[in-house]
């Protein structure tokens, strides 16, 4: 085979027909070649100016540039070899070559098989291709012979290649294999970083869209994992109220069965009977406890002074914490008044002042504070928020606690106590009753160094001096007659019999709107409305809210065990007896009631 001479070209490496001596040495042309190609910020008009360099090293009659198409590519040419620029070849030519496959037999086939040079001098000699359509379409684009240089990256990952064609046989010399060489280098280095920086701008058009994906993903995950925290709070709940609740229901039930029996001694029967009783106190505490910390019980709101109901039961909490317990109050601000749950703030006191004495094993020192506080501070989270709040602090010298468990030591039936002493709830009825009140709860603890309980409660002004109440007169049953409002079959029909024997004359009414008819017709003869709350319908505060409208000389009594209308609702402004209740509770509730309206 022979060599056509090389012959430079007129393309566009500066003004190479303007070349005095009618060439350019070879090291000229690779440094024009070089600054044009890193000059080139197009990166289309880049794939030009490779091609257009070859042609000019080898003096070739066509040039095209290949990039090889990524496997995973999404358009179905994935490993097959892309047309991005040529030069001299026809139309027909294009087209066929738009894309090559690995199976067609051409110099870029073996390149693409292979990552290196490949020649072919003479299409018609190639015993490859004789009769394939790839030799016809070489003849119909006048090409005879080829020489293709891969594109490698430094890490020699193939990246594509170019190929220089002639219209007859064709070798190439050692010169223009070492400058393509050359040349193919160089490209593969910018084509490298070309990419790079594509498929980074890529990524940055499409990053906020990824963004908001993941973060759905996130908040998706997020909400899962928030479920299944429910989930577990809620069995450890039921878990352990059927625990303390099966205990205290063995108790009442056991005494029960023993009180049928004839022959069972006077003195032994009152032994069961007050089991029974203190039984059901301490499941009535339970069940409070439980709705302090669901924020559902029934709170009444009274104003006093923070400073002085601390002091009137710290007399009780020295004895509940025992007498190797130094308790101190300190009255910073003797003047704070609060407005809350009077009954509910005593009850915090007693817990955080048995989960002090715990903490110190029955031994050390428990400090009460009582200021005024103007903020509350950061806390598991939560911002600082300003306010005229009244802070009151427990402080005890025990051990203090790890930042785990103050992560969980609000939550129900919780505790760090060996079994049996405690239930877990006593933290839980403080966080419930604070956060009801419309406060906020933080607590300091370090290993070794104790711990510090602080309620912030919202501030009051002082109340206005009140006139002394007047005696309460003997309730005289007997002249009174009460409207019982209760859907609950049984607790109605035992509430008729409990009232019945305390002397008054009562009728029933299965919901409100029962209760409005029978009103209506014989209002006159009915002193009291004695209603439970939660019924289906209306409730009992809006019976009590119609009575008070269009009868406002009867007297409204509410009973509920668990009502969130009364926890959102806590100055409905109605007499309200818990359940469960004693019968002096109930005959207590009545009178004041009575009382209250004048009657």
């Amino acid at each position: 085979m022979t060599s056509s001479p090389h012959r430079p070209q007129v393309l566009p490496f500066g003004n190479l027909d303007d070349a005095s001596a009618g060439e350019l040495s070879d090291i000229d042309l690779l440094h024009r070649i070089s600054v044009a190609l890193i000059n080139e910020q197009d990166r289309f008009e880049l794939y030009g100016k490779i091609v257009e360099a070859a042609v000019a090293i080898t003096g070739s009659q066509f040039g095209t540039m290949q990039l090889l198409c990524p496997a995973d590519d999404p358009s179905g040419h994935g490993g097959e070899l892309q047309l991005l620029a040529h030069r001299g070849l026809p139309p027909e030519a294009v087209g066929f070559w738009q894309w090559v496959s690995p199976r067609a037999f051409s110099s870029c086939t073996l390149a693409l098989k292979f990552g290196q040079r490949a020649i072919v001098p003479d299409f018609e000699e190639w015993d490859e291709i004789a009769g394939t359509p790839d030799l016809a379409a070489f003849r119909s684009a006048g090409i005879r012979s080829a020489q293709t240089t891969p594109l490698l990256s430094r890490s020699g990952k193939l990246l594509g290649m170019i190929s220089n064609h002639w219209s007859e046989p064709h070798e190439p010399s050692d010169r223009d294999l070492r400058m393509l060489d050359i040349v193919a280098r160089q490209a593969a280095d910018i084509l490298d970083r070309t990419i790079a920086e594509e498929t980074l701008r890529q990524l940055n058009e499409t990053l906020e869209v990824r963004v908001e994906e993941r973060s759905r993903e996130l908040m998706a995950s997020e909400d899962q994992v928030r479920q299944l925290q429910k989930m577990e709070a809620i069995g450890q709940l039921t878990g352990g109220v059927a625990h303390d609740f099966n205990n205290l229901l063995t108790i009442i039930r056991s005494s029960a069965e023993l009180l049928s029996r004839r022959e069972l001694p006077r003195d032994k029967q009152k032994k069961y009977i007050d089991a029974i009783a203190e039984t059901a106190d301490r499941a009535a505490k339970l069940t409070s406890q439980l709705l302090a910390f669901a924020r559902r019980q029934a709170l009444k709101p009274e104003v006093f002074n923070a400073a002085t109901k601390v002091g009137s039961v710290a007399d009780m909490l020295r004895t509940v914490v025992g007498s190797r317990v130094d308790l101190v109050v300190d009255p910073i601000c003797a003047s704070c008044f609060v407005e809350v749950d009077a009954s509910q703030f005593e009850t915090a006191l007693v817990n955080m002042a048995v989960n002090a004495r715990d903490a110190m094993n029955g031994e050390g020192r428990i400090t009460i504070a009582i200021e005024a506080a103007g903020s509350v501070p950061a806390r598991r989270g939560h911002a600082a928020a300003k306010g005229d709040f009244v802070k009151v602090s427990v402080t005890d010298t025990g051990s203090g606690m790890a930042s785990d468990q103050l992560e969980r030591i609000f939550e129900p039936f919780f505790t760090t106590k060996e079994v049996g002493k405690g239930t877990g709830l006593g933290l839980s009825q403080v966080y419930g009753f604070t956060k009801q009140s419309g406060g906020e709860i933080d607590v300091d603890s370090r290993l070794g160094e104790g711990t510090t309980f602080s309620l912030y409660l919202p501030r009051t002004k002082a109340p206005n001096a009140v006139d002394a109440l007047l005696p309460i007169e003997k309730f005289a049953a007997a002249e009174a007659s009460i409207l019982i409002v209760e859907d609950n079959d049984q607790v109605g029909e035992f509430a008729s019999h409990l009232l019945g024997d305390m002397g008054f004359m009562t009728r029933r009414a299965a919901n409100a709107r029962e209760a409005i008819v029978i009103l209506e017709r014989e209002h006159d003869l009915i002193d009291i409305v004695f209603s439970d709350v939660i019924m289906p319908g209306m409730d009992g505060v809006e019976l009590g809210r119609q009575v008070r409208r269009r009868w406002p000389e009867l007297t409204v009594v509410l009973t509920s065990g668990y009502s969130h209308v009364l926890a959102d609702d806590a100055r409905h402004g109605f007499a309200l007896l818990h359940k469960p209740y004693s019968v002096d509770e109930l005959s207590r509730v009545l009178r004041d009631a009575r009382q209250s309206r004048g009657r």
